[in-house]
């Protein structure tokens, strides 16, 4: 069974001064990484993974807190990625709240720069039947004039397109775009943007396309129609796949909850967690950086 999985993010700026967005770091050169960079690299981006899953349960945490009864459902390394790149042409106090706001504070621009191009160039593979891809695109209005390094510099490290657009043309900008997701999500983003504030002169997208295939496949006859609850008082009838085995399964003492490991084919493993009835809150309060390694000493094949 194929289970592909789309996500894109978009964050939309002011932005109308000639030549703005030039880089703060002297201009670098990422082509193959010797054998030297590349563990620097690989050190550099599990450093960066830390510090993103760290900014990730804070962002869960905030939006948990309000209150909201919807769906929280967003990726943290799309919202790094994409305020990395910009810290590129970032200065004086902006740049500091975006290494603020992402503990990018202690790292040097170099180290930062090339652990997302570490990452992002590892994400992005297509083996074993599993295809990931991970991508970046500014749409530029045509009377926008960026620095030229700016504009390699996202290139080279980020692997981040330029589409010139016309912001004079809302609705056209706005098909424009959404047809851009669509294509590089397969269809499965249709709609990213339902309007684009007047005056905006720059939408920077990021995107995340992931299909791959189970370890061990579902039998689609094993499917049925069961109840999933919405909440205490509301059920939907939906389809509910079936499948026996040994799988890697835990549970978490501290924060009562239920752990289950199901792996796709290649090095990819989907991490299930199921907090006990009225535990949600506690759940969201112990999530921490080091969390899955603890997770994973919990669980043992059952």
């Amino acid at each position: 069974m194929n289970l592909p999985l789309g996500l894109a993010l978009f964050l939309a700026g002011l932005l109308a001064t000639e030549g703005l967005l030039s880089p703060n770091v002297s201009r670098l050169s990422y082509g193959e990484l010797s054998q030297t960079q590349g563990l620097k690299a690989k050190r550099i981006a599990h450093e960066l993974a830390k510090r993103n899953m760290e900014f990730g349960f804070k962002l869960l945490k905030k939006l948990a807190s309000r209150g909201s009864r919807q769906n929280i459902f967003f990726s943290p390394l799309s919202i790094s990625t994409a305020f990395s790149m910009l810290s590129l042409g970032a200065q004086d106090s902006t740049l500091e709240e975006i290494k603020q706001g992402f503990s990018f504070r202690e790292m040097p621009a170099r180290d930062l720069h090339r652990g997302f191009y570490y990452l992002i160039r590892k994400l992005n593979q297509e083996k074993q039947g599993t295809k990931l891809a991970v991508g970046n695109v500014l749409f530029l209005d045509q009377k926008l004039k960026l620095q030229r390094n700016f504009l390699r510099e996202t290139k080279n490290m980020y692997e981040a397109e330029t589409v010139p657009t016309n912001f004079q043309d809302l609705e056209y900008t706005q098909k424009q775009i959404n047809n851009y997701v669509s294509q590089k999500t397969q269809g499965l983003i249709n709609n990213l943007i339902s309007s684009i504030d007047p005056g905006t002169v720059l939408i920077l997208a990021n995107f995340i396309y992931f299909q791959a295939r189970w370890q061990h496949r579902f039998d689609p006859k094993e499917t049925k129609e069961e109840n999933f609850f919405v909440d205490k008082s509301k059920t939907v009838k939906v389809p509910m796949m079936f499948h026996g085995g040994m799988y890697d399964v835990g549970y978490d003492d501290q924060l009562s909850c239920t752990l289950l490991e199901i792996p796709y084919r290649g090095n990819i493993t989907a991490t299930f967690v199921l907090p006990e009835e009225g535990k949600m809150k506690q759940l969201e309060e112990g999530l921490q950086a080091n969390i899955f390694g603890r997770w994973k000493r919990l669980m043992s094949k059952r």
